[in-house]
């Protein structure tokens, strides 16, 4: 089985290669990837250190959205798992023309391709953030589209096109929708990576609004598994949502990792305006992805928690260069 994953250097995306390559998920001994990523600045090729001598694994630099690349590439493959995309919400809301290109365009370079090519199961990993927000309860898969950002909504743009692939040219599409992912190797840019490192230098924290905002919490780990049982075990033109079942206030997880770095809410947390357009709540039904794929969360968001903020603490060399690649406001 040889799996083509774009954006596998990338946090969630290189979970995954790493995972699958360590044998993390049984019975994948002989599967090989080649991951093509163009290594943006949220993209590292140190994600992928882990892997980097095994013989089943293949590294291309390049850009999705490169019709004749991935033209190139993707024969012989059995099967897509497209983790690319532009992913902070900040930042489309500053500039939205990149999230377009990559996240639309490059979407359907690679379903093109997947037509064109007879490629097997194509797997979408897409976000909760489509569904726009609610107030109460959780979103079924069959819940409208809501997107209230600019990089929401070219990730809906993408959920639809892979959907319409399937329906018109019988392409294997799978879509899953995750909410917020916690874990080792994520770009200090998102919440907890960045106020985790912020406290770790004794800097405040930017708090958006009133902290009131609502985010289900799914360790990276859980979410892989719950990709991996989609690409195998899913349904072609279904769409699975995948969470982590803890939902907390962004004041509460501000209090926890001060907590859990020794740091006080008068002196390291700054009120800051809130977002445009910030979503107040996030809540995903899983019971589709569970009932039919036996997907649940395994990892405890206390012990996930604490082993994130210790990976960051014992990992300084690898997140520094990063903030200051990205031109991040730490204060």
């Amino acid at each position: 089985m040889r799996i083509f994953v774009t954006g596998g250097a990338g946090f969630i995306g290189s979970q995954y290669v790493r995972s699958l390559l360590s044998g993390s998920h049984p019975g994948m001994d002989n599967w090989s990837i080649t991951v093509l990523d163009s290594l943006t600045y949220s993209g590292n090729l140190a994600n992928l250190d882990p892997v980097a001598e095994n013989p089943r694994y293949t590294f291309v630099k390049g850009d999705i959205t490169d019709i004749d690349l991935v033209n190139d590439l993707l024969p012989g493959h059995d099967a897509i798992v497209h983790f690319a995309a532009e992913s902070h919400v900040d930042r489309s809301i500053t500039g939205a023309m990149d999230f377009v290109t990559t996240n639309v365009l490059g979407t359907q370079t690679l379903l093109e391709a997947a037509h064109r090519h007879g490629t097997g199961r194509f797997l979408h990993v897409s976000t909760d953030e489509v569904y726009g927000s609610i107030d109460e309860g959780s979103w079924p898969e069959t819940h409208p589209l809501q997107p209230n950002s600019p990089y929401s909504a070219s990730k809906a743009s993408s959920d639809l096109l892979a959907l319409a692939y399937h329906r018109t040219h019988h392409v294997d599409v799978v879509v899953t929708r995750c909410s917020n992912n916690y874990g080792p190797y994520q770009f200090p840019e998102k919440v907890i990576p960045l106020f985790v490192t912020n406290l770790l230098d004794d800097e405040p924290v930017p708090l958006y609004g009133d902290g009131g905002n609502v985010r289900d919490w799914l360790h990276v780990d859980d979410h892989c598994r719950g990709i991996q049982l989609a690409l195998t075990k899913g349904r072609a033109g279904e769409v699975y949502n995948i969470g982590g079942g803890t939902e907390l206030t962004n004041k509460q997880l501000t209090r926890l990792l001060l907590d859990a770095t020794g740091r006080d809410w008068e002196t390291h947390v700054t009120p800051v305006a809130d977002r445009k357009g910030h979503d107040r709540r996030y809540s995903v039904d899983i019971s589709k992805i569970s009932t039919e794929l036996g997907y649940t969360p395994q990892q405890s968001f206390t012990a996930g928690l604490a082993d994130t903020v210790a990976w960051y603490r014992d990992n300084r060399g690898w997140w520094e260069p990063l903030k200051e690649r990205a031109s991040l406001a730490v204060h």
